[in-house]
């Protein structure tokens, strides 16, 4: 008897000094969010970009700091397309994507939730990745996860 394939299942989470509604917005506006969301030694631009539940988006990173390294689409980007499945305004954000690749390793549709959470000391944000490709390593996730969190961090805490 065979036994389905697991899912693999990221998660990462940060307390950030800043209400909810800060956290929303700034993943909201186009230009917020490729100010923040890159992890550390990439950048981002956005080619689509329409914020509404079954609305689409288009995500390009480029590595910057590494030239040597290999993207997912080309030899140094990774393009994500996707949808947003679901958004409650201060609370969740839910988007649905996929790497342009033509390695099976990260083929698939990978499922991430942002979760926002009121604490004393501001908004736990906390991300959960669903049906991780297996292309992507655990560590390199986990660590652009955090990165992502620490530069919204940066970016709001900053602005108040």
């Amino acid at each position: 008897m065979s036994h389905p394939p697991k899912t693999r299942i990221d998660t990462a989470a940060r307390v950030i000094q800043a209400p909810p509604s800060a956290i929303y917005q700034a993943f909201m506006d186009p230009e917020s969010l490729v100010s923040w969301l890159p992890p550390e030694g990439m950048s981002a631009r956005i080619d689509e970009f329409d914020a509404r539940e079954g609305g689409t988006y288009q995500l390009t990173l480029t590595y910057e700091a590494d030239p040597s390294y290999v993207g997912k689409t080309s030899d140094n980007t990774d393009v994500s397309r996707g949808r947003f499945l679901k958004l409650v305004p201060d609370t969740k954000i839910v988007t649905a994507g996929v790497f342009d690749s033509e390695d099976p390793a990260f083929a698939g549709e990978m499922t991430q939730t942002w979760y926002l959470e009121e604490v004393p000391e501001g908004t736990k944000v906390t991300i959960v990745s669903e049906n991780v490709p297996p292309g992507i390593g655990k560590e390199d996730h986990d660590a652009g996860m955090n990165s992502s969190l620490g530069n919204l961090a940066d970016f709001l805490e900053n602005r108040q």
